[in-house]
């Protein structure tokens, strides 16, 4: 049972995260949208308040911001998915909207956090109906290149996708597709 305490401090940070988001919509000032979007994405890391954020729609706020020009409002946004996308009732809202493809599309940013929260976040989306989507060939050839990076956090990162969300024949049949395609031009490194 919740105390008259816990509930006043339910709808204090209900309003909070409230005010934010309205915040987010009413200014014009991309230095003040970067600001509240990086307060969501930190918000969305604890459990208490993805309720919350659940309904004021920040999901989709976020979502809207992976195909952004502004590099910040990317990564801010593939932050806080990468977040939300622990809560299972939050993964299916992501996997209804399209979620896949768009964090899919993060993996050629230039920016490595960007890549390593897209990376978790296609991991905690991976279900049986997702897995097949998660695990096309495509995926796994930028995840066996990311294995290939000079950064440990984004090759260790990539080995636990091969490991955990792949079994060894869709790996070895990617590898298999990489060596007759070494031609082609791939997904860029991010840069440091």
């Amino acid at each position: 049972m919740m105390s008259r305490n816990d509930s006043s401090e339910a709808s204090d940070r209900f309003a909070y995260l409230q005010t934010l988001v309205t915040e987010f919509q009413d200014t014009d000032s991309e230095e003040a949208k970067e600001q509240v979007l990086a307060n969501l994405a930190n918000f969305a890391y604890d459990p208490k308040n993805t309720e919350y954020l659940k309904d004021l729609q920040v999901a989709d706020l976020f979502l809207d911001m992976l195909t952004e020009e502004n590099e910040n409002f990317v990564e801010f946004g593939m932050g806080g998915l990468c977040n939300l996308s622990m809560d299972p009732e939050c993964r299916d809202i992501i996997l209804q909207s399209s979620g896949i493809s768009l964090v899919t599309n993060c993996l050629s940013s230039q920016r490595e956090e960007t890549v390593l929260s897209a990376i978790t976040t296609l991991m905690n989306l991976t279900t049986p109906a997702s897995s097949p989507q998660i695990t096309e060939p495509g995926i796994l050839q930028c995840m066996l290149r990311f294995s290939l990076s000079e950064s440990p956090r984004l090759r260790n990162l990539a080995a636990v996708f091969l490991q955990d969300c792949c079994t060894q024949d869709q790996v070895a049949r990617a590898e298999q597709q990489m060596q007759g395609q070494q031609t082609a031009v791939g997904i860029p490194l991010p840069k440091d």
